[in-house]
């Protein structure tokens, strides 16, 4: 098992210039990843967003809302992205990019300014809504990343620009592939 340094905040912040460059629109796909089971993680090169189902055989539906899963699955929580330039830095390394629990990782400013709720992102073949819905660090990324790392996306700034990430719903199903453009529609 490959040894990992968590960040301090100073040299998360370092890393906030290349942040901050993320493209407006013409983002890039870099990974998806699917999650069959809890703490579960098989990447794709394509997959295949459902209306129902989301990401197919991610485990969105089956794994339900809120704690424990006592609630049906969020409509608003179907897909997660995060940031690809956030996650490169936090992470460290490419293969660590899937502990954060995310299945998309695009590279693409996510910020509230760029990408209100309501804005639409086509991908592939497939289009996505962003929701209200927050998305922010949890106990486990604060496991896998350390607390300067929760701290750092969970920041106002981090709030503001959604480091940790965005929840979306898909509104029209399709294929879509790593290495897709991401456009507002």
């Amino acid at each position: 098992m490959v040894s990992v340094k968590h960040l301090t905040m100073e040299e998360l912040e370092a890393g906030m210039e290349t942040i901050l460059q993320s493209p407006k629109d013409n983002g890039v796909l870099e990974m998806i990843v699917r999650r069959p089971e809890i703490d579960a993680r098989e990447l794709l090169d394509e997959g295949h967003l459902d209306l129902a189902e989301g990401l197919i055989g991610d485990n969105w539906k089956a794994r339900g809302g809120g704690k424990n899963g006592q609630r049906p699955a969020n409509p608003d929580a179907q897909l997660t992205l995060m940031n690809a330039r956030v996650i490169t830095l936090v992470a460290q390394q490419r293969e660590r990019w899937p502990l954060a629990g995310d299945q998309l990782f695009v590279d693409l400013d996510l910020s509230t300014d760029n990408l209100p709720p309501g804005l639409r992102l086509a991908l592939g073949g497939a289009v996505i809504e962003v929701t209200a819905l927050p998305h922010t660090g949890c106990k486990k990324f604060m496991a896998r990343f350390g607390l300067d790392a929760l701290e750092f996306v969970n920041s106002p700034l981090g709030k503001q620009l959604h480091m940790r990430g965005i929840n979306t719903k898909i509104v029209q199903p399709g294929k879509i592939c790593v290495g897709d453009v991401v456009t507002k529609v």
